[in-house]
């Protein structure tokens, strides 16, 4: 792999995973020495990460990561609830029952996952669901545009973690879905999937308004 793929990959994984948070300086120093690259890969590095929306370079010489806001995450789910309803309806058309009736059971014993691995082995299976509605879409053009908008998902649901009681219903939510599709029922897949969307955009937007209440206060 070149050392700017390396760079890339790595910066990527701690933007999505949360572990360098919006607003973060990218100092360039600092980054190649700490990923063992030169500058020019690394500089290679941050600009794929700025077409994707992860890295705003606007602002200077420094990149920073790019914020997650309320505009920013609205608009999101507007393209998301679009894309993922018909993703559902199609996905109960040309399924293999057998696949969604296992992840329907997984979704249903999500409580216990949750307890005994934790999240990340929740936002895992919640993965696996992604892979499975692509393979039911065996639609190139359509799983890049989905793509596309899980990448910045994947920030925005971050914010719920620390709310495990709506990871229990967003798992139930999940369980639905894949149970209108298992059955074949494309608007059932399709209703329960913008229930879905609607409770985690308000779960998400709940979360940045106390947080920016919380910031308002501390520095009031």
């Amino acid at each position: 792999m070149r050392a700017s793929d390396r760079a890339y990959a790595a910066l990527r994984e701690d933007i999505l995973t949360g572990r360098l948070t919006a607003g973060t300086a990218l100092s360039e120093v600092e980054l190649a020495e700490r990923l063992g690259v030169s500058r020019t890969p690394l500089r290679a590095a941050l600009a794929r990460l700025a077409l994707e929306g992860l890295v705003d370079t606007t602002r200077g010489r420094t990149g920073v990561v790019s914020a997650v806001s309320t505009a920013s995450i609205t608009e999101l789910f507007e393209l998301r609830e679009a894309l993922e309803t018909q993703a559902a309806r199609l996905a109960a058309r040309r399924r293999d029952p057998a696949v969604f009736d296992a992840l329907a059971e997984r979704f249903a014993a999500a409580p216990a996952l949750l307890a005994d691995h934790g999240v990340e082995a929740y936002y895992a299976l919640v993965a696996e669901f992604d892979r499975a509605l692509d393979d039911a879409l065996g639609n190139a053009v359509y799983r890049g545009a989905l793509d596309n908008v899980r990448l910045h998902l994947a920030r925005a649901r971050r914010l719920a973690t620390d709310n495990p009681e709506r990871l229990v219903r967003s798992a139930d939510e999940h369980r639905l879905i894949c149970a209108a599709i298992r059955d074949g029922d494309a608007a059932l897949a399709a209703s329960a999937t913008t229930v879905h969307l609607k409770a985690s955009l308000t779960t998400i937007l709940d979360t940045l308004a106390a947080a920016e209440a919380a910031t308002t206060k501390g520095t009031a």
